[in-house]
C-alpha cells in the first residue's frame, strides 16, 4: 500500500487493539506516569504503542531486505568505532529502547563482525527469525527460553571468537541481577553481562538506536575493560560504576523520547524499603 494509507491503517488498528490489551496497557500507565511525573492521558498511552506497532514494521522491512543506514552518534561512538575495528570479541549490551533490536544485525552486516544474539523465543520470533535467516553469514542466535543449554551456547560462542550481544534490562531469565538507580528509584537489572565480561576478560560496551531523519543513529557507552590482573571483586566493583553511568544515559534518552521505551511490563523491581529501628 502507499505509506500514507498503510500508516493511516496502522493509527487505526492501534486505537482499535488497545482495549484488548489490558495488561499491556496498565503497564504503560505506570511507566509512562513515572517518566512524565503525572498521569499520562490515553492519546499518550496510544502513542506508546503506535510507537512500537511503527518499529515492528520497520522489522518486517528490514528482514525483507529494505535498506535502513544506521551511523554512529559522533559524539559518542569514537571509543565504540575502534573497539569494533579492532576486530577483538566483545559482549554488547542494549536495552527494549528505540531502534535497538536491529544493532545485532547492524553489528553483523555493516560491521562485519560475527555476533550471536541471545534472545527470548516467543511466539512473534517470526520476524526475528528471517533477519537472522537474511544475515546468517554474521548473526545467529542463543535463546534464553533453553536455560539447560544457555551456560554451555555462551562459553561456545565466546570461546571461538564471536561476539554476544545481549539486552540488559528484563531480569525473568537472568542468573546475575542486582539493583541500580533508574528513573529515581533503586531497580533491579540484570548483570550477567558483568560476569562473562570478568569470566573471559572480554571488554563491555551498551549501544542504543534512535531514530532520527537518514535511518537510525547509534548512541554508545564509553568501553568497559576489565583488568586482567585486577581481582573479581574489584572488576565487578568497576563494572558497577560503569552500569550505573549507563543507566543514567539511558535514562536521559527515556526522558527526552518516553515512547520509545518498548517494554509493556510492569518496570524493573524496586529495592525492598529498609526496615524501620526500633
Amino acid at each position: 500500500w502507499p505509506r500514507p494509507i498503510f500508516r493511516a491503517g496502522l493509527m487505526l488498528g492501534t486505537w482499535i487493539a488497545l482495549p484488548f490489551m489490558p495488561v499491556q496497557r496498565r503497564a504503560s500507565r505506570e511507566y509512562l506516569s513515572v517518566v512524565l511525573s503525572r498521569a499520562p492521558t490515553t492519546r499518550e498511552i496510544w502513542r506508546h504503542f503506535f510507537a512500537f506497532a511503527d518499529f515492528l514494521m520497520l522489522r518486517l522491512r528490514v528482514a525483507r531486505g529494505v535498506a535502513h543506514p544506521c551511523t554512529l552518534d559522533a559524539a559518542t561512538g569514537a571509543e565504540f568505532g575502534a573497539l569494533v575495528a579492532s576486530g577483538a570479541p566483545a559482549l554488547f549490551g542494549t536495552f527494549h529502547f528505540g531502534h535497538s533490536d536491529l544493532l545485532g544485525f547492524f553489528l553483523g552486516r555493516t560491521m562485519r563482525r560475527p555476533v550471536t544474539m541471545v534472545r527470548l523465543q516467543v511466539g512473534n520470533s517470526e520476524d526475528v527469525e528471517r533477519l537472522g535467516r537474511l544475515f546468517r553469514e554474521w548473526v545467529n542466535f542463543v535463546w534464553v527460553n533453553e536455560p539447560a543449554n544457555l551456560p554451555f551456547a555462551l562459553k561456545e560462542a565466546i570461546e571461538t571468537g564471536r561476539s554476544l550481544a545481549m539486552q540488559c534490562d528484563r531480569v525473568e531469565f537472568s542468573a546475575k541481577a542486582e539493583f541500580f538507580q533508574f528513573l529515581g528509584r533503586p531497580r533491579l537489572f540484570p548483570f550477567t553481562i558483568y560476569h562473562l565480561a570478568v569470566l573471559f576478560h572480554r571488554p563491555v560496551v551498551f549501544c542504543l538506536g534512535v531514530p532520527d531523519a537518514t535511518g537510525t543513529r547509534v548512541i554508545a557507552s564509553p568501553v568497559f575493560t576489565p583488568a586482567r590482573h585486577g581481582s573479581r571483586a574489584e572488576n565487578l566493583a568497576h563494572a558497577r560504576a560503569h552500569f550505573q553511568a549507563v543507566l543514567v544515559q539511558l535514562e536521559t534518552l527515556v526522558r527526552q523520547h518516553p515512547t520509545l521505551w518498548f517494554n509493556f511490563l510492569p518496570l524493573n523491581p524496586e529495592s525492598p524499603a529498609p526496615a524501620k529501628a526500633g
